[in-house]
């Protein structure tokens, strides 16, 4: 039998919109089923943010539900999450959790049900499934770790990289694609070792990877981990350039440390939005804030932009959950950290940043962007 859902967050503030009149049969629901405790809760947490900020934007005309459900981060509480939030009304779309092995859970039940699921995993395989009902509109790790180790290699001219990540299905995922990545480039790492997620002391593996004589540490770890690990690694003296994975530009993970012990570390991600320059990413910046009294990430910015492609579509005569699914299929959409749209597979997002700490701020500086040449939009 699964388990019970962990936690009813609560209604969302589009719920304000439901008059008696517009509960009726044509009322829209766009549930918000996320990691909001354990590990993935910082990240889990932008995840809804975003969701939440981009679904303020009812369309005229058109009647919106919503509720955010905690999924914790067991796959039968994700699958129960959706298998109740699929009783709950007519379904337009599900903003769906960025744990991939919650994702590889709901994926068979999302396609039985026909419900778009649009998420923000990075895990690859998530879209390798063959399920046409996936969305992702953070770029997977065949962009960013191709990103990631083209930095390494092409910009920092290192050679010889130690590689920590985690054993979750997240972290193997992303060895796989740094391991690929680094092949193409000539370059075999020097060191590889993945860590549970809920190691509380990541020092020796730290000292393991810098006996193997590195220039360069490379880290593909969640928010806490990478805290912890740059933590370590400055009050042990490192000063090997450290180019982290995505949880590292969130600024709740530099939160987590002195700027000093950010200096020289640099990160890829999909986007910064704190380091953003544009008119409309310091606008969202600003209404996140007032929204959530707190700054926000790259995973924030990604749900926002896939949500507000769903309302777009709902906005242009969309009703059910397969003309939904249609739209995102076959439409592009400017969003603001990106251009998006989908491969065929489900993969909308194809552009990657490298985002670095100078050692006096929190923020990052954007350094280098790269974008698929066959992907890509334009």
């Amino acid at each position: 039998m699964r388990r019970a859902l962990p936690l009813l967050i609560g209604l969302l503030a589009a719920m304000s919109c439901l008059s008696p009149a517009a509960r009726a049969d044509d009322t829209l629901s766009f549930p918000v089923l996320v990691p909001l405790t354990g590990f993935l809760s910082l990240e889990g947490t932008s995840q809804r943010n975003g969701a939440v900020l981009a679904l303020k934007q009812t369309p005229a005309g058109v009647a919106i539900a919503s509720e955010v459900v905690d999924t914790g981060t067991s796959p039968e509480a994700a699958v129960t999450a959706l298998e109740r939030a699929a009783g709950s009304g007519t379904v337009g779309a599900v903003a769906a959790s960025m744990l991939g092995t919650q994702m590889l859970a709901m994926l068979p039940l999302a396609q039985e049900l026909k419900l778009p699921l649009v998420t923000v995993s990075g895990t690859a395989s998530i879209t390798e499934q063959g399920n046409p009902w996936v969305f992702r509109f953070f770029p997977g790790d065949a962009v960013t770790k191709s990103a990631h180790a083209r930095y390494v290699v092409e910009e920092l001219g290192k050679r010889q990289p130690a590689i920590i990540y985690q054993t979750t299905a997240y972290g193997q995922s992303g060895k796989t694609h740094l391991d690929a990545a680094f092949k193409a480039l000539g370059v075999t790492p020097v060191f590889e070792e993945g860590v549970d997620p809920a190691a509380k002391d990541l020092l020796p593996v730290l000292t393991k990877a810098l006996a193997a004589k590195p220039d360069v540490l490379v880290l593909h770890l969640h928010s806490g981990p990478t805290a912890l690990l740059l933590r370590q690694a400055a009050s042990s003296g490192v000063t090997l350039p450290i180019v982290a994975g995505s949880a590292m530009h969130q600024p709740s993970t530099a939160a987590l440390l002195e700027p000093a012990e950010l200096k020289g570390v640099c990160a890829e991600t999909a986007a910064s939005p704190i380091s953003g320059d544009t008119p409309e990413v310091k606008a969202f910046t600003d209404a996140y804030r007032t929204a959530f009294g707190k700054d926000p990430d790259a995973f924030a910015l990604g749900q926002y932009d896939g949500m507000t492609m769903v309302l777009e579509a709902v906005k242009a005569g969309a009703r059910t959950p397969d003309a939904i699914r249609k739209a995102l299929s076959a439409e592009t959409f400017k969003g603001l950290a990106m251009t998006y749209r989908s491969d065929g597979k489900g993969n909308m997002a194809h552009s990657a940043v490298i985002v670095c700490y100078d050692g006096t701020s929190r923020v990052p500086k954007l350094v280098k962007r790269y974008d698929d040449p066959t992907l890509a939009a334009k």
